[in-house]
């Protein structure tokens, strides 16, 4: 099987090649890739090489391929697995394998011959075994690729945990009917966040508030949601849930401001057990010490921090209320990714519609564009980079499809058919873009490419 891939050779040595996968043989799989997000664990992956921890050290001579939230087509099946899967399926794979003594060796980081910015993968039969890879009912690919950054979401949420004040039960996940506080939540993350924490046919809490500290982020983020922004604030109620978009950046006191949205709900702030006007559950997506204080000031009685940012300082650390944690019941939580479980949970509900994952997506582009698209990730602001893997494209925002279509009719068309999603893309541009844009041409492999066999 012909492929075009991005491989990485060392920290920031990526190149796009041609190379020739296995064919599915008698327990393999080969899949085709229509698409893949960024996440900022590539640019990780990608900038340090070897110096990230989940990245082999002989990449320089056994290059690994990048990426790993995927959908695409089903293409070869092994006999093993013609019961299970059949060609022409859509599928998305949950990166995460956790092997038995390979836990680490993730997607888009270990592997050879599977990662996201590729044309092609080949699944080696210890993928299926550990049921990684799940078929799809959506009606677009991108929105199955989000299924992976949504499934992290999902895990933070039943990551969370609260017990009763005496009992040593603890009940996953967050505050049913609870108080939330995004911090720095507008982000692509953020807004995953918010769409579950509104639609999850889960727990959801009654009251949401994120914060941002740039007005054109809460003003997008609002408007996704369908709530005006204006002098800083959104009010509103999303599907039941009472929500608020507030700018931190010039507030003089944001612990003060921030426990004012729960105020109302403080009946006996002499009570130990009083929520302070504090928060049940507090999301944090930004590594930022002076913010992860602030977390300790805010939690209720028996809340819970999620603190979700992945950090790039292994020497990260904040000062924080441990007197709070004793006396207070506060909690600290974080979680890398999500399991099988939570993936396929997360098939389900964008499948049956529940969530809204196109909120997230802020870029789209071809696979020339992915790995200069992943370093720029620190550099240009914006959500979720959509690389559609057999088309030819640079990486553009959406916010810019009306601009360059004053002089180029394809981007033109986008523009009106985003305009008609209220800005964000949709199954239409989807298949606009690849029954229109130039394709990507896979030309003679420079190398062949063996998986390594791992066997439980």
């Amino acid at each position: 099987m012909k492929a075009k891939a991005w491989r990485l050779y060392g920290a920031k040595d990526a190149r796009l090649e041609d190379v020739e996968l296995e064919g599915a043989g008698e327990d393999g799989i080969v899949v085709e890739i229509v698409t893949n997000t960024i996440c900022l664990s590539d640019y990780k992956a990608i900038a340090l090489g070897t110096g990230h921890k989940r990245v082999p050290k002989d990449i320089a001579t056994n290059p690994i391929m990048f990426g790993h939230e995927v959908s695409g087509i089903v293409r070869e099946v092994g006999a093993k697995w013609a019961g299970e899967f059949r060609e022409g399926q859509r599928v998305t794979i949950q990166p995460a394998f956790n092997i038995p003594g390979h836990e680490l060796e993730t997607m888009g980081y270990a592997w050879h011959s599977v990662g996201g910015e590729t044309t092609h993968v080949y699944l080696p039969s210890i993928i299926m075994e550990m049921g990684c890879l799940l078929p799809c009912e959506g009606d677009a690919f991108f929105k199955s690729s989000l299924a992976e950054p949504i499934s992290c979401i999902v895990s933070a949420f039943r990551s969370n945990y609260h017990h009763p004040f005496g009992s040593h039960v603890h009940e996953m996940g967050i505050e049913n009917g609870g108080t939330m506080l995004l911090l720095a939540g507008c982000g692509a993350m953020g807004l995953g966040c918010i769409d579950i924490a509104c639609h999850s046919p889960e727990k959801r809490p009654r009251r949401l508030v994120i914060t941002d500290i740039d007005d054109e982020r809460l003003s997008r983020a609002a408007r996704m949601f369908g709530l005006a922004y204006a002098a800083g604030r959104a009010d509103g109620a999303v599907n039941g849930v009472e929500v608020h978009f507030a700018n931190t950046r010039d507030v003089a006191d944001p612990v003060a401001f921030l426990k004012s949205f729960n105020l109302a709900d403080v009946a006996d702030a002499a009570n130990p057990t009083s929520t302070g006007g504090g928060y049940d559950d507090i999301f944090l997506f930004a590594a930022v010490p002076a913010l992860i204080s602030q977390c300790s000031d805010l939690l209720a009685f028996g809340g819970c921090l999620n603190f979700f940012a992945g950090p790039t300082d292994q020497k990260l650390s904040a000062p924080f209320n441990f007197y709070n944690i004793h006396y207070m019941n506060h909690h600290i939580v974080a979680n890398s990714g999500g399991d099988v479980k939570d993936m396929a949970d997360s098939v389900d509900w964008i499948g049956k519609g529940y969530l809204h994952p196109e909120v997230m997506i802020t870029h789209v582009g071809g696979l020339p564009s992915a790995a200069q698209a992943t370093l720029d990730l620190v550099k240009i602001p914006g959500g979720k980079r959509l690389v559609y893997t057999h088309v030819n494209l640079p990486m553009v925002a959406i916010a810019d499809f009306a601009e360059l279509g004053k002089t180029n009719l394809f981007y033109r068309d986008l523009a009106r058919i985003c305009e008609r999603s209220n800005g964000l893309w949709s199954k239409e541009a989807e298949e606009y873009l690849l029954a229109r844009a130039p394709e990507v041409e896979i030309g003679e492999p420079a190398a062949v490419v063996k998986e390594r066999r791992i066997v439980l």
